[in-house]
């Protein structure tokens, strides 16, 4: 691959980056551990120092690079999105007996990842003074002054519909009624989000992994099966969707603007399900109110991309097409990335389409099965890609 002649505006990356060692070796003493307490930096000498220089170093790599927006490479979290669960007033976490089950390469095998995902809720949730917020001000000062930043945290519906799916969650010592717990995750994230606002935040990211679980080609979904009633089903989904709209409309209350990213699972390049956009379009992509949309199209399992159909609708949305995969140690077909872009413009403005790999390179510490300088050669990749096809 020659390098890059020009960056592009139009490649976007979603957020998270592979971590330096020195870092990770912080990392893995956290993920044997429940007798320590989030943000543990107070629990191990020099953890905080080497996470600052190594996001200082990360920070710098993105300009250089002259990403359009900017991340603090989720430097900071252990996995995607419990990390903010932890932040939460009223959550202890805790090793659990089991970790989450992914496919393993082969696809016929589980694969079982880390166990720190124990969640306990003692006391009604709130977002006040969260960590993540210590976090976006270190990025500030170490990002240009003119930079666009990003902040990625797990999305509403993700994270009430995970939990309350857990046993013990509903009907434990804090909340009797799934309703009860659902306002208090409403509370919390608008909590977050005033203070976000008022640190001087701009842009925040929800990550999401359910909502091909409403996907009736997906073979993995619990929620597929001629027992199962799919007009509730669908009547779920609308009750995600609405709690994302309600917190989304509160974030653009503040001048916000809210993306999403929506992924089938990412843990060293390992996936955890299907699903098609086709089969779930009229829901997670018509009707959330986001500002722009980061979808995972790498592979077959996300259909074709006649699921875009539906933002003919939504003339404003912007959309980011990940074509390119963040899991491979290998570059992309060029072509075929290009011929895909273009077919996309049938259904999106070009103007309103950017290109990205699928997901984050790193979703959870250990990040994927490539190295630090693969990562930023297919980052490169992508970027000469885009500026290619967009001519900008």
């Amino acid at each position: 691959m020659t390098e890059t002649k020009q960056r592009s505006t139009r490649f976007l990356t979603v957020g998270s980056l592979l971590r330096p060692e020195d870092l990770l070796a912080y990392k893995a003493q956290i993920e044997h551990r429940d007798d320590i307490h989030y943000p543990f930096y107070q629990e191990f000498a020099g953890y905080k120092e080497t996470e600052d220089q190594a996001v200082a170093a990360v920070v710098d790599q993105q300009v250089k690079l002259e990403f359009p927006e900017i991340t603090d490479g989720e430097f900071s979290k252990s996995l995607w999105h419990l990390d903010f669960v932890w932040g939460l007033k009223g959550v202890r976490r805790y090793i659990a007996d089991k970790g989450y089950f992914f496919r393993d390469l082969d696809e016929t095998a589980h694969y079982e990842t880390r166990k720190d995902i124990g969640i306990e809720i003692q006391d009604n949730l709130s977002g006040h003074k969260h960590t993540f917020i210590d976090h976006f001000n270190r990025l500030k000062e170490q990002a240009p002054e003119s930079a666009k930043l990003k902040q990625c945290i797990p999305s509403p519906s993700h994270i009430y519909g995970e939990l309350s799916m857990r046993e013990g969650i509903i009907g434990g010592q804090v909340y009797d009624t799934d309703e009860a717990f659902r306002q208090d995750i409403v509370k919390a994230y608008k909590e977050f989000l005033d203070e976000f606002a008022a640190t001087g935040g701009t842009i925040i990211q929800f990550d999401d992994c359910l909502w091909e679980l409403f996907a009736e080609d997906n073979p993995n979904s619990p929620f597929n099966g001629q027992e199962i009633d799919q007009s509730a089903m669908v009547g779920l989904a609308q009750k995600f969707i609405d709690l994302n709209n309600e917190v989304i409309a509160h974030g653009h209350s503040l001048g916000l603007k809210v993306y999403t990213h929506n992924c089938r699972g990412n843990y060293d390049s390992r996936n955890m399900g299907a699903g098609s956009y086709s089969a779930i379009a009229h829901l997670f992509l018509e009707k959330q109110d986001y500002d722009r949309f980061y979808l995972e199209w790498d592979d077959e399992r996300a259909g074709d991309l006649s699921a875009l159909e539906v933002f003919k609708h939504k003339p404003e949305t912007e959309v980011v097409i990940g074509l390119l995969s963040s899991k491979t140690n290998t570059l992309e077909n060029e072509e075929k990335i290009k011929a895909q872009l273009e077919e996309a413009t049938q259904y999106i403005s070009k103007d309103k389409l950017f290109l990205s790999h699928q997901c984050g390179f790193a979703s959870c510490d250990g990040g994927n099965e490539l190295s630090i300088n693969d990562q930023w050669d297919k980052i490169k990749q992508g970027q000469a890609i885009a500026f290619d096809f967009w001519g900008e």
